[in-house]
């Protein structure tokens, strides 16, 4: 028998006949990495200012993972927590040095989203409560505890009566919060700074009230870090710029470098979890703790956090000097910065694309630049004029304020 069916042979063709259908894809088929640089199948190169939505703090394929990644594969790949390992027990040494002295317990998992389901059972467990106060416009995950603190009911919507019952307030707002805290709050979620809710930094005052509350109610404060903790905004972890700590830590995307890994980190006096309360099969398992071990090592060695911090504080600046007519307002802290147009970011980030320049949305009106935390002034300059030429080029955007 003849096949009549047309062939299928293009990597595009191959996912769309087998995707799920819960990404929104852009027709573009990235295959190589190197630095700030994405290369697609046509060979055309990129500058990734998304950096795999946070994740390649020190650029794609990074010589300092990829050597480690390669000497672990070939040593041992798995070894769960039932056992002891001493890539896991490097990695905790690695990360205790990074964090307040108190923080000395962790769970490693695979992603932010378990990170922050994680950080949920800390806080069920050691408060002995129920009650959970996330922020409006942040964002967590889309497990079904992490979708529960997500504010979006786009993501929320459909698992109704599935998700867990959690208060959301104002971000920003601390009478709001204040209000929502009760004797029954396990815990307060929120993020230093919203990532996907615009790149929207909490003020030092804000931040630190909701940590005085937290301490005089009994509650657990969790600070979401997955996408700004790890130098990403010019300090180790964004709750630094208020000079608070908070009680629980989620980690992610960035922390080994490309290779999925999450952690929750508590402060020590919480103690420990119980025996069989949570798992997971691939946590801390010797390749994304070596992977871990290298990006922690390279981003101290390299002095990228600082790094983060002075190349941030220039972009800001030369994106406020551009004072195109379709910006709002420019923000954010260190190389986590967001455009807040006039009008919808989708067509901005066609042309942009076109330009050679990948960037990411935040929401419908906001373009967000995530670039490695290795990216040169000279690759910032161009991301800047292809901005401004994007801009210019959809000159119709049309207020929506």
């Amino acid at each position: 028998m003849i096949n009549l069916e047309p062939t299928i042979n293009s990597i595009t063709d191959i996912e769309d006949a087998h995707t799920s259908g819960v990404y929104p894809k852009r027709p573009l088929a990235l295959v190589r990495g190197e630095g700030v640089y994405a290369w697609d199948d046509e060979g055309n190169r990129y500058i990734d200012a998304t950096a795999g939505q946070g994740v390649a703090l020190l650029g794609h394929s990074h010589p300092n993972v990829a050597a480690a990644v390669a000497e672990q594969a070939q040593t041992l790949i798995s070894c769960p927590e039932i056992f002891y390992n001493d890539r896991r027990a490097e990695l905790y040494t690695e990360l205790t040095s990074i964090l307040p002295d108190e923080f000395t317990r962790f769970f490693l998992c695979n992603s932010g989203a378990e990170a922050n389901e994680g950080a949920l059972k800390v806080a069920r467990l050691m408060t002995k409560r129920a009650g959970v106060v996330s922020a409006m416009r942040g964002f967590h995950g889309r497990t079904m505890g992490a979708v529960s603190m997500t504010w979006n009911p786009k993501y929320r919507k459909a698992f109704a009566g599935w998700t867990m019952d959690v208060t959301h307030v104002p971000y920003n707002n601390i009478e709001k919060m204040e209000a929502a805290i009760t004797e029954d709050t396990a815990a307060v979620v929120i993020e230093a700074v919203q990532g996907e809710g615009g790149v929207n930094p909490g003020t030092v005052e804000y931040l630190q009230r909701v940590r005085d509350l937290c301490t005089e109610r009994g509650a657990l404060l969790i600070i979401d870090e997955i996408q700004a903790g790890l130098g990403r905004t010019g300090k180790w972890f964004a709750f630094q710029h208020a000079g608070i700590r908070p009680d629980v830590i989620a980690l992610g995307k960035g922390i080994a470098g490309g290779v999925p890994m999450g952690a929750v980190v508590w402060r020590s006096e919480l103690g420990q979890m119980p025996g069989g309360s949570h798992g997971s099969t691939f946590g801390g398992n010797p390749l994304a703790s070596a992977a871990a071990i290298a990006t922690l090592r390279t981003l101290r060695d390299e002095n990228l956090v600082e790094r983060s911090a002075e190349m941030g504080a220039w972009l800001v600046e030369q994106l406020e000097a551009m004072s195109h007519d379709y910006v709002r307002e420019v923000r954010g802290r260190g190389l986590m910065v967001g455009l807040e147009l006039r009008g919808r970011v989708t067509p901005v980030l066609k042309s942009l694309q076109d330009k050679g320049v990948l960037a990411l949305p935040a929401g419908n009106t906001v373009l967000r630049l995530l670039p490695p935390l290795t990216i040169t002034q000279e690759q910032l300059a161009v991301v800047i004029d292809a901005i401004r030429e994007a801009l210019d080029e959809n000159n119709d955007i049309t207020d929506e304020s």
